[in-house]
């Protein structure tokens, strides 16, 4: 099982390479970038759940980089560690300015780099910041966005859950039940990038519960993608026969075999035009009861 997805930003390909082996061989999953630019993009993509980011790159310096990235709502929690050529003060108060992690300085101890790494990952996990499965904001940071919006206009929450979803790892297991969290992660990220706004929220609330705050007017278009690519692509994810057949067989009380079906994505919705919310728990409720009637 994976420890987590890093992101390593990196011009020079040796340092790249050489922390690209290491970590997959701690059983991180990595992926890299040469510039800003495209570091960014991928960020967009796929989450990270931490960014190793040299400073010093061909397009656009990582503090610029470090800057974007906690301007946006939707990557503003991804725990950062800079990587400088020296132990510039004026570097490191650069970046505490702009919220960096952490500081690692060339050349480095590549044992000290895995122990600030494994910190960071662990450390957004305990506050409460991240959901270690998916890397997506959980706890505080859903709490923080809901605070934001309650007395706003022209917000959207959708509550989405995986139907099944229990039943799916009692039969498969927990590592393949973390995969199908992963992949709802992606899937929301892809979706949102597309037909939402910059400033939308994608968060983990709980197991199989996933919200995203976007605007009224988009939120239909992202309910309906959604449904139509997870019923699509979730299939993959289960065996030829199960595909086949449309159900899975797994042993219920008594040890009789009972039938569950596939897996499938429902949504519920909570605008600001529906209710004056006095409360965060109130948008909350009405999405989820919405969800449970069938939204």
């Amino acid at each position: 099982m994976s420890k987590g997805r890093l992101l390593i930003v990196e011009d020079e390909p040796d340092i790249s390479n050489m922390l690209r082996i290491y970590f997959e061989g701690q059983d991180f999953e990595v992926e890299t970038a040469l510039r800003g630019g495209e570091a960014l993009e991928m960020t967009r993509q796929k989450l990270p759940h931490l960014i190793i980011l040299d400073i010093l790159l061909p397009d656009i310096d990582g503090f610029e980089v470090c800057k974007i990235l906690r301007s946006s709502v939707r990557t503003s929690h991804v725990p950062i560690i800079f990587l400088t050529q020296k132990d510039e003060r004026s570097d490191k108060l650069q970046g505490l300015e702009l919220g960096v992690d952490d500081y690692i300085t060339k050349p480095f101890d590549i044992e000290e780099v895995r122990l600030r790494v494994q910190r960071a990952i662990t450390r957004a996990e305990q506050q409460s910041l991240t959901d270690p499965r998916s890397g997506l904001p959980s706890g505080r940071l859903i709490e923080e966005q809901l605070r934001r919006i309650i007395h706003t206009k022209s917000w959207s929450l959708l509550d989405v859950r995986i139907k099944d979803f229990d039943g799916f790892v009692d039969v498969y297991g927990f590592v393949a039940g973390d995969n199908v969290l992963r992949f709802v992660a992606m899937l929301l990220n892809e979706i949102v990038d597309e037909f939402g706004t910059p400033e939308d929220f994608i968060g983990h609330a709980v197991g199989d519960n996933f919200i995203v705050i976007t605007v009224e007017d988009v939120a239909s278009s992202i309910n309906e993608q959604l449904k139509r690519r997870f019923s699509n692509e979730v299939l993959s994810h289960y065996s030829t026969i199960d595909q086949e057949q449309g159900y899975i067989i797994a042993k219920g009380s008594g040890g009789r075999d009972q039938k569950i079906s596939l897996m499938t994505i429902a949504i519920g919705e909570a605008n600001s035009t529906q209710y004056e919310y006095a409360d965060i728990r109130e948008i909350t409720k009405v999405a989820a009861q919405a969800r449970r009637q069938g939204g």
